[in-house]
């Protein structure tokens, strides 16, 4: 991993996902979402990681897909799935889903995580958050408003041009895949803030549109720019042609972003295209529109050799963050598949150019014929930017601002907070563990007669037994003599119980009355009602009363008079 001489260090984003890899479109498919684990595979082996940032971008919800596609079609996809897949027989041919678009389980994860980092990455470009964002799951560049095509379900590079369009005046966006990019231009084929500019082979040959004749309509007239090829062109003559046409629109529509999608299908030996690029031929075009300084998103696309696809994706990655990998492959969990040579290489075969140079010189010049009859960077009108709901809820505002020796910076400690006015789990549930009093109070608890020293609370309602201020043992009063309320001696009291054959009535002294305590039970004041040493002691005290006049023998508490214990104004 060498750094190119002369690069200025840029500011790059990658997005990766890391369920992108467990989607798969079916037995025998072309499309293998795998080649996207596989690239980033080798992006980390490389050591990629310490020269740019990595990140796992938010999956793209129905409200934000619907930006562009239509609310019906994106509540299909949220809703189809292999088992319910013969209940929409008719929105199947609808939508023309089935064929090239198979059903497949995760179907609209898919597409959220694919759309997700493009848009992320526009977003993260138009707040100058970096320079360059990378996004191999996205240029799905086929899919419609209201359908799917050439595999493509969700056009996420719509919707990351609609999030740039948000910020920039005017947006270029470039396709290299060996397919003309027919849902993008479709999409921006009558405006002239956002300009098209595709590379592709025609004539028989999917989707069968591209023509170089195809300029755009209305107000949208000649901002669309299309270069058909013939099979088997080289790196020679594609860069012979891409660089001058790209540097003339770049110049002539002043864009204030670049959109970039980097289908390797146009690479030699992959399975669908008729192309012959080299992996460095295919990189050029990377390198040649980063040196124009604009914000750049590169996006993913075609590319059905996944062998190759993967080299490509994580060179081009590097070129993106100022290095050149090396030529041997690192060790990785895709070691295998790139045998037998082991290098980051894509050569090209001997197959015949059927794209001679008369033949390139004349579609040259129709491009700059398009481009002369127009003004040059047509202006947009003074206007709000529009805003969405996360704009003005950025978390990750400041994160460009803190320090990354710090592990864990202090706006994450600060969503922790609980706001003063939120509500806990438990509304009777306060600070330190006590409970809230005003709750509390409202609440019918009950005293509870234990020695505990904690706080208690007396039962509102009023004493079921009937009690006196004291009891007359042998016409002796022995009670509580003070607010505080002594301790009964038992065994002094026990000793003095003559026999009787009656059996005795036992009623324990009356509890002091509590100042703070209503007759009726209720309190006077709010909060809680403490009770001491004292009154535990009191409580204890008669409950050791009770037991030892149910255990003793009827018999020899029997007797007359003396031995009986009445209670006062029974």
């Amino acid at each position: 991993m060498e750094p190119i001489l002369g690069e200025s260090k840029r500011r790059v984003c990658y997005f990766f996902d890391s369920d992108i890899g467990n989607y798969h479109y079916g037995p025998g498919h072309p499309m293998k979402p795998t080649r996207i684990r596989m690239c980033h595979s080798l992006v980390m082996n490389y050591g990629l990681y310490k020269k740019m940032e990595i990140f796992r971008a938010k999956p793209a919800t129905k409200r934000e897909m619907s930006q562009f596609h239509t609310d019906e079609y994106v509540d299909f996809l949220h809703r189809i799935n292999p088992d319910n897949a013969q209940q929409f027989a008719k929105e199947q041919v609808k939508y023309n889903v089935g064929d090239d678009c198979p059903i497949f389980d995760g179907l609209f994860e898919y597409c959220s995580i694919s759309a997700g980092g493009s848009m992320e990455g526009a977003a993260r470009l138009s707040r100058d958050k970096c320079d360059i964002a990378v996004n191999w799951a996205g240029g799905l560049h086929h899919a419609k408003k209201a359908e799917a095509s050439g595999f493509c379900y969700v056009n996420d590079i719509v919707l990351g041009i609609l999030e740039l369009l948000r910020y920039h005046q005017r947006v270029l966006y470039i396709d290299i895949d060996v397919h003309h990019g027919d849902g993008v231009e479709e999409a921006f084929y009558t405006t002239d803030r956002v300009m098209t500019c595709s590379f592709h082979k025609y004539g028989e040959f999917f989707p069968g549109t591209g023509e170089v004749r195809d300029n755009g309509i209305g107000k949208g007239k000649g901002y669309a720019v299309n270069v058909p090829l013939r099979d088997g062109i080289n790196d020679q003559n594609y860069q012979e042609i891409f660089q001058p046409v790209i540097k003339r629109v770049i110049e002539w529509y002043q864009p204030g972003a670049i959109v970039l999608q980097c289908g390797s299908d146009s690479l030699s030996g992959d399975r669908l295209g008729s192309f012959n690029l080299s992996m460095k031929g295919h990189a050029a075009c990377v390198q040649f529109v980063k040196s124009f300084h604009l914000p750049l998103l590169l996006l993913g696309g075609g590319g059905y050799t996944v062998k190759s696809v993967s080299r490509t994706w994580a060179y081009e990655t590097g070129l993106a963050a100022g290095v050149e990998l090396q030529k041997n492959i690192p060790n990785n969990e895709y070691w295998e598949y790139y045998g037998p040579t082991y290098e980051l290489d894509v050569r090209p075969s001997n197959m015949t150019d059927h794209n001679t140079p008369e033949y390139l010189q004349k579609v040259k010049e129709a491009v700059f014929e398009v481009l002369r009859d127009k003004n040059a960077a047509p202006s947009v009108p003074l206007q709000d930017v529009p805003k969405l709901q996360h704009d003005d809820e950025d978390e990750n505002e400041l994160e460009d601002a803190e320090d990354k020796d710090v592990r864990r910076p202090m706006r994450l400690w600060d969503k922790e907070k609980q706001h003063e006015n939120s509500l806990s789990d438990s509304e009777d549930e306060g600070t330190g563990g006590r409970k809230h009093r005003q709750s509390y109070k409202n609440s019918n608890g009950s005293a509870n007669g234990s020695g505990s020293t904690h706080k208690k609370r007396r039962s509102k309602s009023p004493p079921t037994a009937t009690a006196t201020a004291g009891a007359q043992v042998n016409g002796t009063a022995s009670s509580s003599t003070n607010g505080v309320g002594a301790g009964i001696n038992i065994e002094n009291w026990a000793s003095s119980v003559p026999t009787s054959t009656s059996p005795v009535l036992v009623v324990p002294p009356q509890l002091p009355t509590d100042p703070e305590v209503n007759g009726d039970g209720k309190e006077d004041r709010e909060g809680d009602v403490n009770m001491d040493e004292d009154e535990n002691a009191l409580l204890e005290s008669i409950n050791n009363l009770q037991r030892f006049a149910q255990a003793a023998d009827p018999a020899e508490l029997s007797g007359a008079g003396a031995g009986d214990v009445v209670a006062e104004g029974a």
